[in-house]
């Protein structure tokens, strides 16, 4: 088998509906399996993509009684994988024509390439930022202070989400966002799978920094196109909530990567950063 896509859903019925549609239509040249793992939806999924599997060999479904988070639920279809590429996909995202094909002729092709991102569409037909540098210290510190809000021409911000990243060229990158991160399965053979201690943001930055490290490159490919509506199940969570989950996982992404030397502002500020979220989740400031 060429191709495993593993999707993880939680309380996107529509969404993760359509996603499904534009793999069934634009992946016919391909053999491929797709996936699902529900993280416990409550909002009519389960039932949903259990009628779909019984209309379509392609799909495997597995339906969690809790949500495990980001990192355990894909685990659970990387093993279940049989392709020799495995495509970490979100819900809220559409394949566009031929990017599957286009996306594993690339990786059969460039046999160096150890994750592939595509270009990354927005329902409004612009083109989403999905490049970054890995995180330092003092990008993050910035981020957790909500700086990069009030001053969004900082430096430190501006080399982290690359500003000025071409859009229309391959590229060897840092890292590509986890709406679309395709690898191979034999990486997750040599260097494991998802670190599951990360619940949810940070996993598949940590997953690109080993990847790196093992000498494998991270290529850019706007070739490879997909429509996303962007954070659909991560507005469902409330600002504190969030914010916690956030610096919990940015903390122990620099205990892994970084001497506390680094990183030790963000501990000290992690108090403030909560309060701020707190204060946003009350006032409902956006």
């Amino acid at each position: 088998m060429t191709l495993s896509i593993i999707i993880v859903s939680w309380n996107v019925k529509a969404l993760v509906e359509a996603c499904l549609l534009s793999i069934f239509k634009n992946a016919k040249e391909l053999k491929y399996e797709i996936i699902v793992i529900d993280n416990n939806s409550k909002d009519g999924s389960q039932d949903l993509l259990k009628k779909i599997e019984q209309d379509n060999n392609q799909l495997k479904v597995v339906l969690n009684n809790k949500n495990l988070g980001f990192s355990k639920a894909n685990n659970q279809g990387i093993r279940r994988a049989k392709g020799r590429y495995i495509l970490l996909l979100n819900p809220d995202t559409k394949i566009s024509g031929m990017s599957l094909q286009k996306a594993t002729d690339f990786m059969d092709k460039n046999k160096q390439c150890g994750i592939l991102g595509s270009k990354i569409i927005g329902v409004d037909d612009t083109v989403q930022n999905s490049i970054r540098k890995f995180p330092t210290p003092m990008s993050q510190l910035m981020i957790f202070l909500k700086f990069h809000r009030i001053f969004p021409k900082l430096g430190v911000i501006n080399r982290y989400v690359q500003k000025n990243f071409d859009y229309n060229k391959i590229a060897e990158v840092d890292q590509v966002m986890g709406a679309f991160l395709m690898t191979r399965k034999s990486i997750f053979d040599k260097i494991g799978l998802l670190d599951e201690n990360f619940y949810l943001w940070f996993e598949e930055v940590d997953f690109c920094k080993r990847v790196k490290l093992a000498d494998w490159k991270i290529i850019y490919n706007p070739d490879v196109r997909i429509v996303h509506y962007g954070a659909e199940s991560f507005k469902q969570m409330l600002s504190f909530s969030k914010q916690k989950i956030y610096t919990t996982s940015a903390l122990y992404y620099f205990q892994k990567h970084h001497s506390i030397k680094q990183y030790w502002p963000l501990i000290i500020f992690r108090p403030i950063s909560l309060f701020l979220a707190l204060l946003v989740q009350i006032f409902k400031i956006k």
